[in-house]
């Protein structure tokens, strides 16, 4: 042990200490505001829908459940009769009482060039929608019933306020090693970065879109959800069209369950991928920066450790160590404080290793532009918009 590992490891622990403490200060920094009464306008909330999700059925049943206090209505979109959830949504439709006015199951076919399923499904709702303003619903996510009641009372504040979204955490029942994986991608990284940019108000220039709500004067001044095509992201790009028109993107207080479950962690893997494409659409450099900040910080620490088991110096080994257990605790603690669920003892290494997979992960994304998603593949150019058709994939 020498002086320049002491200097080495207090610098290490400062950089990932004062990070921590700015994500955290993100989180704490707007208490929830007090409900408000307002006047509810028409609600329609279309779900594009390609594959069974896990728990599929309880993820719709959560959609019906919604106790939005006005007038709503339910729009299920699939490519095809043929998916295998439409028979399990038609179901749960048939089953389930809710609130909403109107539940239709629609069948949008295949998306025309140039544009991802999902982008066409949205683009069939709106066209069969009858209400005054659109909300658009991730089937894999599972709504409480009072977070629409949030984002349109959060619409409503502000005139010049186009679109909310509701911040997303990802808890699997019985997680493996990749929902521990994902579970701190979008709880501890993306989370607790959101919470961070945001002005205190809410405001962002992007939208992350599991759940959003949209005013129809604002989609229309940017072109409708139409604008979006070529995009492999429809969500932060809308946010960013949005945002360069003069119109605010809030996010709310209440949060939004991403349902994960029987994630292997190379299946967790390709989804990181996807992440990392997703945000190269849309995400601001100040948002991203300190991700690669404390990356670069955790690669370094396992990097002098190595070296140092590789000389058997084992106190500078234990010095390299003490970044790398700061980072996984500091994971953890923000998971928790972005609603996410504890990660069991077995799981610790998942946040050790997720830097360096991290890494690794961007330089595919980089070295290939070819993605998958929801059983179509997709080639993409620099700038992560759709290049050259693929064929379609089966759907899972």
């Amino acid at each position: 042990m020498n002086a320049r590992d002491l200097g080495w490891t207090a610098a290490a622990l400062g950089v990932l200490v004062h990070g921590h403490l700015e994500l955290m200060a993100g989180l704490r920094r707007r208490p929830a505001p007090p409900a408000r009464r307002f006047e509810p306008p028409s609600v329609t909330v279309i779900r594009p829908i390609r594959g069974l999700d896990v728990d599929a059925r309880a993820n719709v049943r959560a959609l019906l459940d919604l106790d939005y206090p006005g007038e709503w209505e339910v729009l299920l979109v699939f490519d095809s009769e043929e998916d295998p959830a439409f028979l399990p949504t038609h179901e749960e439709v048939a089953a389930h009482p809710t609130r909403a006015k109107r539940v239709e199951l629609v069948v949008a076919g295949e998306p025309p060039e140039g544009m991802t399923g999902k982008l066409n499904a949205m683009q069939v709702g709106v066209a069969r929608s009858r209400c005054d303003l659109l909300a658009f619903s991730d089937s894999d996510t599972r709504p409480t019933p009072g977070v629409l009641t949030a984002l349109v009372g959060a619409l409503l504040e502000d005139g010049r306020t186009g679109a909310t979204f509701a911040p997303i955490y990802a808890a699997a029942d019985a997680p493996l090693a990749g929902d521990v994986g994902y579970g701190l991608l979008v709880n501890a990284w993306y989370g607790a970065a959101v919470a961070r940019t945001a002005a205190p108000d809410g405001a962002l220039p992007f939208i992350m879109g599991q759940l959003m709500v949209f005013r129809r004067d604002a989609l229309a001044a940017i072109g409708g959800v139409g604008c979006a095509a070529g995009q492999f992201v429809d969500d932060m790009y809308l946010g960013r069209r949005l945002h360069e028109s003069g119109w605010k993107n809030r996010v709310v207080h209440a949060p939004l369950r991403v349902v994960t479950g029987h994630l292997e962690l190379g299946a967790f893997l390709r989804i990181f991928r996807r992440w990392i494409l997703f945000s190269e659409a849309g995400l601001p450099g100040d948002f991203a920066r300190p991700h690669w900040v404390r990356g670069a910080v955790s690669w370094l620490s396992w990097g002098g450790l190595a070296a140092a088991v590789a000389r058997r110096a084992w106190g500078a080994a234990a010095l390299a160590a003490l970044p790398i257990g700061f980072s996984v605790w500091s994971q953890l603690r923000l998971q928790r404080a972005c609603h996410g669920p504890d990660v069991a003892p077995r799981h610790y290494w998942v946040p050790a290793v997720l830097p360096l997979l991290g890494a690794g992960v961007a330089l595919s994304a980089r070295l290939s532009r070819q993605v998958d998603w929801r059983g179509r593949g997709y080639r993409l150019d620099a700038k992560a918009r759709l290049g050259e058709a693929q064929p379609a994939r089966a759907s899972v």
